[in-house]
Parts: C-alpha cells; structure tokens; sequence
C-alpha cells in the first residue's frame, strides 16, 4: 500500500534562519524525547535540514494512550502522534493532517477524548502488525519532514524514587508508578527507572543516533521524557558511542511535581547521575531562564559540554511553571530555536559541507 501527497507547497521561511537545506549540505539529526518539549524540537528542527529523525519515549500511560494500551496492549501512540503532528510542513496539506491527528472526539461514549492520530496509528500497527513500518507510512501520509520511531518496541512502565511523596511523610523514599503519576508527583524525584529494566531498543533507532551528525536530547518533561531514553540500554550505548555531536536543550522553567525548584543545572547533574557515561558538546538555554550562568557552564563543563545561551521563548512567555503543565507554560519559538540550532550546527560542527 502506498500513500503520495500532492506536492507540497514551499512555505515562507523566516529571514532569521539560515537555510541548510541544500543538497549535501545539511546534517543528519536524531532528537530524543516525548511530548510537548519533543513537539517543541522537531518543529524548529524541520526548518533546518531534510534528514531529521525523531526517537520517542513509549512509557505513556494516561489519557488515550493509555487507555488503548490497556484495551489492546498496544505501545502508547500519544507522543508518537505528538511528533508526526511536529514534522508536518507549513502548507496547506501538512497543516491540516496536523490539526486532524491532533483532533479529538467529544461525546459522552468510548470514543470521547480519544486522539484521531492515536486510532490512526494503533490501526495501521494491527494490520501491518510492524509499529515502525506503520509509522512510516503514517509519515507519508501527513508528508512529514523526518521520521517517527518509538525508542523500544514493547510498552514500558516508569517508576520513580520519590521522597516526601506523601507530605505528611517528608523524608520518607516511596516508589511511584506510571509516567503520568511521575509527571505530576508530590515531593522530590530521587531517580527513574523503566519496567522491564533492559528493554530492547528499537534497531532503526540505534541505527539512526550511530548514524547521525548531530543527537538532540530534550527539552521536555525531565524525569518522564528525556531521561528514559537513557534508560534503554541498547540506545544508551549508541548514544555514548556514536561519532555524532550531542546538543542538551534544557527548558524554559521547572516542572511542577518532577522538578519543582530545579535550577538548569540541577537539570544537568540529574542526567549525569542516571548516564554518567554520557558526555554533552553543547547545552542550550534560554538566556533569561538561566539566574546564574557561572553555575550553569561549571555543570556543563563536568559532562564535557560548552553553554550557548539565546533568546527560544515565545516572547512574554519566559517566567511561568514547566514544559509538561497546562496552558501559560513557557513556550518554545520554533523560529527562535531554529536559530539557535542552526547556529550551534554551525560552530559546533564538520567544517565544511555535511556528509
């Protein structure tokens, strides 16, 4: 089965944003993630290169994902979904798959608060029974600009150490279980871990970060979307082998519950202690989310990593809680960050043209 979309139509691109879309001279880049700060990444990353893969999180257990994992025991589509939803181009036709996938049903029956791209995607991995496969086509479809893979092939469980989980217990260590309770948890997040403990990566995923130019991690939900990558040891191994550059991009503010009070380099130190293997070449910030940057380069500099600081937040947006929250969260301008990533790819980078 093959699915063509009309020739898309060019988009008007920002005068801000040098293009590297030029045969032979853009990089190959795998970003790592889930969920809005994901989203937040492809949609700046699109505008800068045509070889783009995006590497998603499968730990969702809330909302309609998790209810079509449970009924069908299905790899939740969400974030999968959340990504396609990004890649979509400016056209017409990407604008309106987009606004599709992302379109949910109301009523007062099964179908209510369910995705249209969560049914899509659950649909077609039934009938081609390949999740990665049908991912691709789905791709097709929207006429996305890069790829979708999920970071393993089975469902995972995230459970986290938490202390003071219960209030009236401050300094008691309680286990939490399931991302969405993880997302949203009372007290302070000690460390995560997924269920199975050694889940088999996804090949096409190991494939794509040995093969890239440059891996993205972040930003996004700390504890829930960005370190589990981390967490599959097949994937974790590519990450700390590849020949690729390894850009951290840290968000906007702490999340309420996962890292309520975090400083940015807080951020760092906690992925450090989970992959302490790893090492950073550049961590990306938004300058006024970063109160002391001192702190910040010291914690950068103990996992190998420059700090390039810019302006990537929709203005007026830059003082409000975390990625994973609600409406008037900080957010990400694809445009800006854009930038920024254009700009780290370039003086960070090969000398001369990609590949």
């Amino acid at each position: 089965m093959t699915v063509q979309p009309p020739r898309l139509r060019r988009s008007r691109r920002s005068s801000r944003i040098p293009t590297l879309r030029k045969r032979g001279a853009q990089p190959k880049v795998v970003a790592l993630g889930g969920g809005r700060g994901l989203s937040a990444s492809l949609a700046a990353l699109r505008r800068i290169t045509g070889d783009l893969t995006a590497v998603v999180t499968v730990a969702d257990d809330g909302g309609s994902s998790g209810r079509l994992r449970e009924e069908l025991g299905v790899l939740p589509p969400g974030d999968l979904r959340k990504a396609l939803a990004a890649l979509c181009g400016d056209d017409e036709w990407g604008q309106t798959w987009s606004r599709v996938i992302q379109h949910r049903f109301h009523s007062q029956g099964d179908l209510h608060n369910h995705a249209v791209g969560n049914v899509l995607i659950v649909a077609l991995w039934e009938q081609l029974g390949d999740p990665v496969q049908a991912l691709d086509l789905v791709g097709r479809l929207l006429g996305a600009h890069g790829r979708v893979l999920p970071m393993s092939a089975v469902p995972l469980e995230l459970q986290a150490l938490v202390r003071g989980h219960d209030p009236a217990s401050p300094d008691l260590l309680e286990t939490v279980r399931g991302q969405a309770t993880v997302a949203l948890t009372p007290g302070e997040v000690q460390s995560v871990h997924l269920v199975p403990h050694d889940p088999p990566a996804v090949p096409e995923a190991v494939a794509a970060v040995l093969d890239a130019d440059w891996v993205v991690l972040g930003p996004g939900s700390w504890f829930s979307s960005v370190i589990p990558h981390l967490l599959v040891p097949e994937l974790l191994d590519a990450l700390v082998e590849t020949k690729a550059r390894r850009v951290l991009s840290l968000n906007l503010a702490p999340q309420p519950g996962e890292t309520d009070g975090f400083s940015p380099q807080r951020h760092l130190e906690v992925l450090g202690r989970h992959a302490p293997k790893l090492t950073l070449d550049v961590v990306l910030a938004d300058e006024a989310a970063v109160p002391d940057r001192e702190l910040l380069v010291d914690a950068a500099k103990r996992l190998g990593a420059a700090v390039e600081l810019a302006p990537v937040a929709v203005a007026g947006k830059t003082s409000a809680v975390g990625e994973g929250a609600g409406g008037g969260v900080p957010k990400h301008d694809p445009e800006l960050l854009a930038a920024a990533y254009d700009r780290i790819f370039r003086m960070h980078g090969r000398i001369g043209p990609w590949r």
